[in-house]
């Protein structure tokens, strides 16, 4: 099955409407900047909280570049959670100028 994919800019205009992401990099990669709102659940976390990625409406899953994130959209999709992953990740973020949250809360 294929994942879906949005870019950066597709990320900012749902964050706008309240959508949900969640960060799956490694607790000090989040701790040095995320996407505002992000909560974190590292990568090798994933199975042991898939529940945290369930809504109501879908949920939109980054790391730093996209690759991570679609490991863990891959497992979560087996699992019947709907969900997006980021292309491009943290990176393509920070490289479009928005900003980010630094430490351990989302925003």
């Amino acid at each position: 099955m294929a994942i879906a994919e949005v870019t950066v800019d597709q990320l900012a205009d749902e964050l706008a409407k309240g959508a949900r992401v969640i960060d799956v990099r490694e607790l000090d990669e989040y701790q040095t900047g995320h996407v505002p709102g992000a909560v974190h659940v590292q990568l090798g976390a994933v199975p042991d909280n898939v529940d945290a990625f369930r809504g109501d409406d879908v949920t939109y899953v980054i790391c730093r570049s996209g690759a991570r994130s679609m490991r863990a959209c891959e497992y979560l999709v087996d699992h019947g959670v709907h969900i997006i992953n980021v292309a491009g990740g943290t990176m393509a973020w920070i490289t479009s100028g928005r900003d980010t949250v630094v430490g351990d809360t989302p925003s």
